[in-house]
């Protein structure tokens, strides 16, 4: 829990520096910044995604070694959020028919 919560701090305060992120908000940032963050800092791997209108995607990001989940909303202007988070992810298979 102290890894996860040192990771998700460094990326709030790397994403803090960008004029869009504000840290008494949602957190936001170009896109492709917060993707490598999430990559490259967090050890996240994107899992699933959906449309959520004609300007919005929904991805959920999860990092296989403990479980964090992390859920983006990327707009067509170029810019991601982070709307949600947390841990201890679970993936629900389908019960048999």
């Amino acid at each position: 829990m102290t890894t996860r919560i040192a990771l998700i701090s460094g990326v709030c305060l790397a994403l803090a520096t960008s004029a869009q992120a504000r840290l008494t908000d949602v957190i936001c940032d170009d896109t492709a910044r917060l993707q490598h963050q999430l990559e490259h800092v967090v050890g996240a791997t994107q899992q699933a995604r959906g449309i959520r209108g004609p300007e919005a995607l929904i991805e959920i990001w999860i990092v296989p070694r403990n479980g964090d989940w992390t859920i983006v909303q990327n707009y067509a202007n170029g810019t991601s959020c982070i709307v949600a988070m947390g841990e201890h992810w679970e993936e629900m298979l389908p019960e048999p028919a």
